[in-house]
């Protein structure tokens, strides 16, 4: 808990309490001394001496209120803490407020004596009104703080959420990736051997930016290629990556390992099946503050039966809305006998 005075740490909040009471000295100064006649000598000494000093030695009731909260103690300990506080509080003020007449303006003593009931109910009334003062700042910067701490949990839940997100994708992949392998190690065992070097090179890429959220464009797209090389050597000719990128997009960030699942989604659906050679090819241009990547490929009807939508797409609709609060970001057309994937990522949030 921070017992800092608010004076201290927020300056603005000191200037306008002092040019406050400053204003309200002035103010019983002018309807002393007009209204009731009251002699300016006089009306300064005992209105500003008063008031000044009852602002200087009111700013320590924070305390009582930091010490006393309503949450944390009964009822009749903060009635008893105010009390006592405000009994200490008005006669320090009272007393200090005597002396320091009598220095000024030594012919005011009679009239201080005179005055001193009025001036003790005067002091606890304004007690009470610091006191709501204080309750009002310190309820203010409570809720600052709950705020702030609101803030660093949500960031903290959205890390959790894509961590557990990206976790689906690397086993899913390498899942697949050692499936290929196993099976070209009876058959090839030198293109088992380049999809195993491959493979690690890809691996090692994913481990290196697992705490990076963001990623260039460029960094994406070279990860992704390093993919379609290793599933180049498990399909051969049927696979066909083009790629048609605009140089303004390299430098653009993207979140890492998303379009992995698109080409996964690719070369299940259109690849795999295929007799003929398959072209997944990738478009990425500039729609102004956001970079569009497209990603399609042709697959034979009669072959591919699907509906819906696989875990590859659904995770990178997860990952857009968590990310930029937006699902949409992904779109999807099938036309029967090519598949398309469009992929809207912001650039100026």
């Amino acid at each position: 808990m921070d017992f800092r005075h608010p004076f201290i740490s927020n300056s603005k909040l000191l200037i306008g309490y002092g040019a406050f009471w400053l204003l309200a000295s002035a103010t019983l100064i002018g309807i002393a001394t007009i209204v009731n006649e009251v002699p300016f000598s006089l009306a300064f000494v005992e209105i500003f001496t008063f008031i000044i000093l009852y602002a200087l030695i009111g700013a320590a009731i924070w305390y009582v209120i930091k010490f006393s909260t309503l949450e944390e103690n009964s009822i009749i300990r903060i009635i008893s803490a105010h009390l006592i506080a405000a009994t200490i509080i008005v006669l320090l003020w009272m007393y200090l407020g005597a002396v320091f007449t009598k220095i000024f303006h030594p012919l005011a003593e009679q009239w201080l004596e005179r005055a001193v009931i009025t001036r003790a109910v005067a002091g606890y009334m304004l007690y009470i009104g610091f006191v709501i003062f204080f309750y009002a700042v310190n309820y203010y910067y409570a809720f600052k703080e709950k705020s702030k701490n609101e803030t660093r949990l949500k960031a903290l839940v959205k890390e959790a959420e894509l961590h557990a997100l990206k976790s689906q994708i690397n086993p899913h992949f390498l899942f697949n990736s050692l499936n290929s392998i196993s099976s070209l190690t009876m058959t090839d065992p030198q293109r088992a051997q380049e999809m195993v070097i491959n493979l690690s090179q890809l691996m090692r890429y994913s481990l290196k930016h697992d705490q990076d959220e963001k990623v260039s464009f460029k960094q994406e797209l070279e990860n992704n290629k390093l993919y379609l090389s290793i599933e180049k050597v498990r399909f051969g000719t049927k696979l066909n990556p083009v790629f048609a990128i605009e140089k303004e997009c390299l430098d653009a960030k993207i979140p890492n390992m998303i379009l992995q699942p698109i080409y996964e989604n690719a070369i299940k659906y259109g690849v795999y099946e295929a007799t003929e050679t398959v072209d997944v090819i990738t478009h990425c241009g500039k729609q102004g503050d956001a970079l569009v990547v497209t990603v399609s490929n042709a697959y034979d009807k009669n072959v591919i039966s699907k509906k819906g939508e696989g875990i590859g797409l659904r995770n990178i609709r997860d990952r857009l809305q968590v990310i930029y609060g937006n699902p949409h970001l992904l779109k999807v057309v099938d036309k029967n006998d090519e598949f398309t994937v469009t992929l809207t990522i912001p650039q100026n949030l």
